[in-house]
Parts: C-alpha cells; sequence; structure tokens
C-alpha cells in the first residue's frame, strides 16, 4: 500500500502545527494517500488546542494499517516520548525524540518502497547538543541508508538548486571541491532528474565557485584544478553540462529558461536565489539515496509556532510530490 510517513521534526516549533492544519482542513481527503505522523499523541492534541483546531488522534501500530485520510483525523505512531514541549521553546531533552522519530521514518521508508518520507524542520543546534557529528536530515539519511553518496536539491516550478556541499562552514568549501565530490554529485543529479522527475536529457549548469568563475585562473583556481576537468569528464559521458559559469549571472531569465537544475558548490550561493524566487512554494528533495524524501523548504519557525501563523504551502508541496514519486 501506497503511504506517506511525516517526521514532524522539533516539536516546539510550526512542524506540529502544519500537519494539524492540514489535517483540519478540506485538502487532507484530497491527498489520496493515507498519512501517517510519527509523533507523541498528546503533544498534537495540546497544540490543536492552541491552534483552535478540532483534532481527534487514531493510534496507530502498525504502518501496514491505515486508514483512509479522514478531515480533522490525524493517524500517529509514537516511538518516543516528548518531554514538555511548549510552543516556540527549544527544550534540549527533546532532541533524542526528534532523532527517533526521524530514525524510524528512513527505516520504514527503507523497508516498505511503497512509502515516501516527508519532514518537518528541525532545529539543528538542539540536535548537535547531543549528537555532535549530526549536521541535517540530508546527511543523516545517508548515514543511515548507508549510501556512497547523497545530494541535497531544493525545487519550486521556477528552478532547481542542487548542492555540491551541504551544511559546512565557508572557510572548508574549497577543500571539498574535488574533481571527483563534483562527478559523483553531478551523476547523481543526472540519473534522479531522468528518473524522478523524467527528464530525458536534462540541462544542468555548474556554478563556479569564485566571482566570475575564476576568471581562468586570475581569482582563484578551483575551477581549473578541479570544477573543468570534472566537466569534461562528465561530457565525455554524453552528460548535457555547462562548464564553471559565473553565479552573479546564472540566474537570468533566459539562462533560466535554459535549465533544467543548477549544481552549486555551497549552501548559501544558491538558496538564497531559490527562496528569494519561492520561498514557500519550494520543497527539499534528497536525492541519491533508496527512499524517497520530501521536506519543508524553511525552518522550525520558534516565533510563530502555536499562533494559527504558519503557512503550509511548502508542506502541502512535499506532500504532493512524494506522493509523484512514489512508483
Amino acid at each position: 500500500m501506497k503511504k506517506i510517513i511525516y517526521s514532524p521534526g522539533e516539536p516546539s516549533g510550526i512542524g506540529p502545527d502544519l500537519i494539524i492544519k492540514i489535517a483540519c482542513s478540506k485538502s487532507w481527503e484530497n491527498f489520496k494517500i493515507p498519512i501517517l505522523t510519527i509523533g507523541d499523541p498528546a503533544l498534537f492534541l495540546q497544540r490543536s488546542k492552541l491552534l483552535r483546531k478540532k483534532l481527534k488522534v487514531v493510534d496507530i501500530e502498525s504502518t501496514d494499517g491505515l486508514n483512509k485520510n479522514k478531515k480533522g483525523v490525524l493517524q500517529i505512531i509514537k516511538v518516543s516520548n516528548c518531554k514538555n514541549a511548549h510552543a516556540g521553546k527549544l527544550i534540549k531533552s527533546n532532541a533524542q525524540y526528534v532523532l527517533d522519530n526521524l530514525h524510524f521514518g528512513i527505516k520504514e521508508s527503507m523497508r516498505c518502497k511503497s512509502t515516501a518520507l516527508v519532514t518537518g524542520p528541525i532545529s539543528k543546534e538542539n540536535v548537535i547538543s547531543i549528537n555532535k557529528k549530526f549536521s541535517g536530515h540530508t546527511e543523516y539519511i545517508q548515514q543511515i541508508t548507508k549510501s556512497d553518496d547523497v545530494l541535497m536539491m531544493l525545487a519550486s516550478d521556477k528552478l532547481k538548486v542542487a548542492l555540491a556541499t551541504t551544511h559546512i562552514p565557508i572557510k572548508n568549501v574549497s577543500k571539498k571541491i574535488t574533481k571527483k565530490l563534483i562527478i559523483n554529485k553531478v551523476n547523481i543529479l543526472n540519473k534522479d532528474l531522468k528518473e524522478k522527475f523524467n527528464l530525458k536529457n536534462p540541462k544542468i549548469k555548474i556554478l563556479g565557485l569564485n566571482p566570475h568563475a575564476g576568471e581562468n585562473g586570475k581569482i582563484g583556481e578551483e575551477e581549473l584544478n578541479h570544477i573543468k576537468p570534472a566537466v569534461k569528464a562528465l561530457k565525455k559521458r554524453k552528460i548535457n553540462i555547462s562548464y564553471p559559469i559565473s553565479a552573479d549571472t546564472a540566474f537570468s531569465q533566459k539562462m533560466l529558461k535554459e535549465t533544467d537544475a543548477y549544481l552549486g558548490m555551497y549552501h548559501d550561493q544558491v538558496l538564497p536565489v531559490l527562496k528569494a524566487l519561492s520561498f514557500g512554494n519550494s520543497i527539499n528533495i534528497t536525492l541519491g539515496v533508496p527512499i524517497i524524501r520530501t521536506s519543508v523548504d524553511h525552518g522550525v519557525a520558534l516565533d510563530i509556532a502555536g499562533t494559527n501563523k504558519s503557512d503550509v504551502s511548502s508542506l502541502e508541496l512535499a506532500i504532493k510530490t512524494a506522493k509523484k514519486l512514489i512508483k
């Protein structure tokens, strides 16, 4: 049976709010796929009162025993206790609850290929306080699925951007950019654009690391030493990829029309562009792993948790996309 599992993320943020608001709306039944939420039922009942939503919680013991979505009803499986979550206030002791939920969602998605995982926002700060090696959903999914490599991509109806490096300090980026890394990331991107998005010959544009894409070695040598050699090797494999281009002109209207996806060298090189154009209407997709995982494009928003001010658009899109990706 096809189904979606939702891991709400940080309990003090808007992750629980979003699924409650959607479950109490007309769109809930229109998804036409059972949605199971991982979490502590008490948290969702408490939060629903804050949001003034009439919610019924149904405890689920097995992910194989789901019913159709019914407005106002949330099917929940409890794998860990949430300790006194207050909307808007991080509690360190709940970091393990977040990881337990995520771990369960990943394992279930691995077990059942007709399952997709959708994730809400987490507080990296809180999780890192108990797990120093944690750096984000993407890397954690790679670890649990034991995947050789992974690619983080954000997508909207305007553009798709993927990242050569993810959640690392900017001072470490240039050390990570190698020919091998670029080849691996582009291979994942090209493969999944074909298989998941039905693009026969994806048009990929790769960004340079340095201003003006290095000006032929005059402003940094990463393009000459690593990115261009990688592109040459990829072109020999008939992959439709550009040579490194300057990020300051890569997102013109003309370029956007000519491009299926961009590969940026670091997190804040491409995500500000996507979020400026599509914030709230884009999603995060994990590529290169043996599960389907989509996520919202925003953070935990502690300042509006429990206030009914959260926008459900990104989560609705993440659910719709996850459903489409299930074969």
